[in-house]
């Protein structure tokens, strides 16, 4: 029986497709900058902004953007004073982030079998309107990403020649964590808080692994993404597993093929090459005579 024919299911599908899009558009700005797991340090403010809607019976999602982007720009600003390191930052995002949530969650009467869909993401359940919040959000971080990419290659490769270039550098800074927050919240429906760095980094580092120049692998790592969440969710409908799950492990598996492919190309590139130092003989034409 096909899945696919029940609304859910496609709005699963179309949901998934978006964030698998959007995530490496963003993330390929964040390994550029060595701050590949900074999604999960904003996961873990989001879930304390659930934590706070389900307290205060509001609307979780909204609140959990409004933390989510709070918190990215605290960290931003605290790096940018260099006051301390980005990785110290990053580990009181992960600590406060998520033992916040969890004491938030336990005061309010939600179960956890809610925790959980924001936990590991519950992309069957996403009614129209977060379809529509998700379509919204995702096609701006692309066109965002795709429209300002000069500007914030320069940023994330040397941030003071951006500066001498006379870019907004601080502006551009505060863009990259505000679309890192939006990114990491609409993703809770599709994987999770606690898995959505993986959807950002892993098609960003799999495209690295065959491709040279940025815009190649931005391209390559949003086709990967768009392949790892349709053929995620395709898995979980048909193997009846969590599509958070299935997503970024096909993705993970994809890493290893590519990786693994790549790895035994170069060698054998190597082996077809002559040794250093080896005499180079070239040909020529022998002369035979009849006598």
């Amino acid at each position: 029986m096909d899945l696919f024919q029940y609304d859910f299911m496609l709005r699963a599908l179309v949901g998934a497709l978006v964030i698998g899009l959007a995530a490496p558009a963003l993330g390929i700005y964040l390994v550029q900058r060595r701050l590949a797991l900074i999604g999960d340090g904003i996961g873990h403010v989001a879930l304390t902004g659930v934590g706070a809607g389900l307290l205060l019976n509001r609307s979780p999602v909204l609140v959990a953007v409004l933390a989510a982007t709070l918190g990215a720009i605290v960290i931003e600003l605290v790096r940018a004073r260099g006051r301390t390191s980005g990785d110290l930052a990053l580990a009181l995002l992960f600590y406060g982030g998520i033992a916040g949530g969890v004491m938030l969650v336990g005061l309010s009467d939600a179960s956890s079998a809610s925790l959980n869909s924001y936990l590991f993401g519950s992309l069957t359940t996403t009614s129209p309107a977060d379809l529509v919040t998700i379509g919204v959000l995702g096609v701006v971080i692309v066109v965002t990403m795709l429209a300002l990419r000069p500007a914030l290659f320069a940023v994330c490769h040397d941030e003071e020649y951006a500066r001498v270039s006379g870019l907004p550098v601080r502006a551009l800074n505060l863009l990259l964590a505000v679309t890192t927050a939006v990114t990491v919240t609409i993703a809770m429906r599709a994987v999770g808080v606690l898995l959505i760095s993986a959807l950002m980094v892993v098609p960003v580092a799999t495209a690295q692994q065959v491709t040279r120049g940025f815009r190649s692998t931005m391209a390559a790592a949003m086709a990967l993404g768009l392949f790892a969440a349709g053929a995620g969710i395709s898995v979980a409908a048909s193997a009846d597993t969590a599509p958070g799950a299935s997503v970024v492990l096909l993705a993970i598996a994809s890493f290893l093929v590519v990786a693994l492919g790549a790895a035994a190309w170069r060698a054998a590139r190597r082996r077809s090459r002559p040794p250093a130092g080896a005499p180079v003989v070239e040909p020529h034409e022998h002369e035979v005579v009849l006598g």
